[in-house]
């Protein structure tokens, strides 16, 4: 169960916008995770709390494939990500991070403020500011163990100690 502060974003949120290409010098996650979405907010990452939730409109993550763009919001404490849609390499980089991020059609619905309950198990998202429940697709059983795991390199690292 994951639980935070909605913050807003729109569509075609790219790769730049989340973490600028002038940090790539990097990849340190803690030096990435102060500047992200710093060309959309400048003040952004001082601004969230441990477990805060991204909300935003369609093609999510769309620009270059770096890993570095759910790294940087995992380390900064983004919690989880809500769109209507996701670039396909930014959704698979995700999981193999350890970025939870849900796809809903309803993200306009969601303001930015509203605090929000995730309950992966279940496949609904609460919002505690107003009541309302959204339904996601389940996710499935080997990208729940990539979260759970914190990635792909931590779900390797536990699952071939042995071989």
């Amino acid at each position: 169960m994951k639980q935070g502060k909605v913050w807003k974003f729109g569509d075609n949120i790219d790769t730049d916008i989340i973490i600028a290409a002038r940090y790539l010098n990097t990849s340190d996650e803690n030096e990435l995770a102060k500047h992200i979405m710093e060309d959309a907010d400048p003040k952004f990452s001082a601004k969230i709390s441990k477990g805060d939730i991204i909300v935003a409109g369609e093609n999510f993550g769309c620009g270059s494939s770096r890993e570095h763009a759910p790294l940087a919001l995992k380390a900064a404490g983004i919690g989880a990500v809500i769109a209507k849609s996701y670039a396909r390499i930014f959704y698979r980089n995700s999981f193999n991070t350890g970025l939870l991020i849900l796809q809903i059609e309803e993200t306009d619905r969601i303001n930015e403020g509203d605090e929000l309950k995730i309950d992966v198990d279940r496949g609904v998202i609460i919002n505690l500011s107003d009541g309302k429940e959204y339904k996601f697709n389940p996710i499935p059983e080997f990208m729940q163990e990539l979260l759970k795991s914190g990635g792909l390199i931590e779900y390797a690292k536990k699952n071939l100690q042995g071989i």
